[in-house]
């Protein structure tokens, strides 16, 4: 059981930098009286602030810290589970979440939501929801039982009878479920690609033995075919050169042609030169018989004798001249037949050149083929290994298939225990379970307040009512009185199942404004007396503005403004 001992908050809302506390357990009825604007719905706001974050009416987190001090705004809760003594410290500008273990502060998670989620989970087993079903009556922002949507009202059940468990563990089936759902499309996937991998290793095996030995044939025959390129391109240079040593050999005869030419040709230049020198002398003793430069008569002997002289020897000259002639000419076609056969021995040394070349490509062709014809026989020779790899795939992929037959099995099983674990399940048998004992409180406290209908949940909360003067009722249909009336009777039903499970039970009970709305006076007489003789261990908060009840209530808290802010006065 939460036992709530104490609340206290400063710079929250209307409230100053002075602490407002109210004792929580003090007295079993408290009357909180004030006029509007004083602060009595505060401790709503704060109390579930300061427990989930959140206030109870529509305002803006923002907006909760005192628009004056604008800082430091606090609110703290003491309360104890069995024999653990809690304290809860929340507080805005700066922001603080404190929770507080018999005096040791609990380990601060690095996320706030993560601090929330012990506290809601592991501390209160308490959501928003299911608090201010069990704990809190409002006439503001309060969503009674009957006007929450249906998944809604299930999680308030489910909080109640302790059974969200099961929606846990739905939720980690589901996670693990669609986790193994996703390992079989892997081994699906898997399965598929060692089949490939197995057929693609046959065909290897299948090329190693089947056509390893005619591509060999086929390789060697290609090298034979260039075998006999080559010896036929060796022939045909041994032609060759002999031609090249033919020629080589009749070139050495005419060798030197070129050096003899340039020798006779200077022999001609000086022969032509001493030609010219002689005709000048013979021209100049025929035309002169005195002499030009001293002016003396040259005797005609010797000009007649200078003159036969010049005659014989050009003479001379030119016999030597002509036989010169001769033989320059046969040089010149010596050096010709030279010139001839040095283009021809160029001419078969280039062949020589081209069929080796084309030798040695054959070579190369040679050598791949035998590299080729080298790894085929290595393959074949290897073959054993190849059917190791082949064996190596089929067990891979039995193993696979029996990985996969196991993850659909442990899939089956654990749908089945998804199945049981769904809100028609198992959680569903613990309803029915409690549906009559429920069914049976809320009549008993209609009752009590004088309002005598036949009132009904069904499995999917929704409601059937019987009535002595109405058929096809529903809640609708009822005034707010009566409403009002249903809705009370609801929360003291659900405190009741509480208490009953222990899981969800509170000493609190607040109810905000409920004698100032709906409940006429007939109403009001018969509802404090359930909440004083008939609601037990509870510490009852009743908010109102009626003056005229305050005899009623073993305690008075009255709120009022006090220069601008709210707080609790005598």
């Amino acid at each position: 059981m939460i036992t709530f001992q104490k609340i206290r908050w400063r710079n929250f809302l209307s409230t100053g930098n002075q602490f407002t506390e109210v004792e929580l357990n003090q007295h079993r009825t408290n009357l909180v009286v004030g006029t509007n604007g004083a602060g009595k719905s505060t401790m709503l706001d704060a109390l579930t602030f300061v427990l989930f974050n959140k206030p109870y009416r529509k305002i803006n987190k923002p907006q909760l810290a005192n628009t004056t001090n604008e800082r430091e705004c606090v609110v703290e809760i003491e309360f104890t589970i069995n024999t653990r003594q809690y304290l809860v410290r929340r507080g805005i500008k700066p922001n603080v979440f404190d929770i507080v273990v018999n005096g040791t502060q609990l380990h601060r998670e690095a996320d706030d939501r993560a601090m929330q989620r012990i506290l809601e989970e592991n501390i209160l087993k308490l959501n928003y929801k299911s608090f201010t079903q069990i704990v809190i009556l409002g006439s503001s922002t309060f969503v009674p039982f009957m006007q929450l949507t249906a998944s809604n009202r299930r999680e308030v059940i489910e909080d109640l009878l302790d059974i969200r468990i099961f929606s846990a563990m739905n939720s980690i089936l589901k996670e693990y479920v669609r986790e193994k759902k996703n390992q079989v499309k892997s081994l699906d996937l898997k399965k598929e690609t060692l089949k490939d991998k197995m057929k693609m290793q046959k065909n290897f095996i299948e090329e190693l033995e089947n056509r390893g030995n005619a591509n060999i044939d086929s390789n060697k025959k290609k090298v034979g075919t260039l075998d006999e390129e080559i010896l036929l391109y060796m022939k045909q240079n041994s032609g060759i050169e002999e031609s090249i040593s033919q020629y080589t050999k009749e070139q050495e005869s005419v060798t030197g042609a070129d050096n003899k030419l340039a020798k006779l040709n200077n022999l001609k230049g000086k022969l032509s030169q001493k030609v010219g020198t002689i005709t000048k002398e013979h021209k100049f003793f025929t035309e002169n018989t005195v002499c030009p430069t001293c002016t003396q008569d040259i005797e005609e002997e010797f000009r007649l004798n200078r003159i036969e002289d010049a005659q014989n020897k050009a003479k001379e000259l030119r016999d030597g001249y002509e036989e010169l002639e001769k033989t320059i000419k046969f040089e010149q076609e010596r050096e010709r037949q030279f010139i001839a056969l040095s283009k021809e021995i160029t001419k078969l040394t280039h062949d020589i050149s081209q069929n080796n070349t084309r030798i040695n490509l054959n070579q190369r062709q040679i050598r791949d083929l035998e590299n080729e014809i080298q790894t085929i026989t290595n393959n074949l020779q290897n073959r054993n290994t190849e059917h190791e790899k082949l064996e190596e795939f089929r067990e891979n992929l039995q193993k696979t298939i029996e990985d996969l037959s196991d993850k659909k099995q442990e899939i089956v099983y654990h749908d089945f225990a998804y199945s049981l674990l769904k809100d028609d399940g198992v959680k569903t048998k613990i309803i029915k379970k409690y549906l009559p004992f429920i069914n049976q409180q809320v009549n008993r406290y209609l009752q009590m307040m004088d309002f005598y209908i036949n009132f009904k949940l069904d499995e999917e909360f929704g409601e059937n009512i019987e009535s002595p003067i109405h058929e096809n009722f529903s809640y609708s249909s009822f005034s707010e009185g009566e409403k009002m009336r249903i809705d009370l009777a609801l929360l003291f039903t659900w405190r009741e199942v509480a208490r009953v499970k222990n899981s969800a039970n509170t000493n609190l009970l607040i109810m905000d404004e409920v004698f100032d709305s709906s409940l006429d006076g007939f109403g009001t007489d018969e509802f404090l007396k359930i909440i004083r003789y008939v609601v037990q261990d509870a510490n009852i908060f009743v908010i109102s503005h009626k003056q005229d009840m305050l005899d009623k209530f073993e305690s008075v808290v009255k709120f009022d403004k006090v220069k601008g802010f709210s707080r609790i006065v005598s």
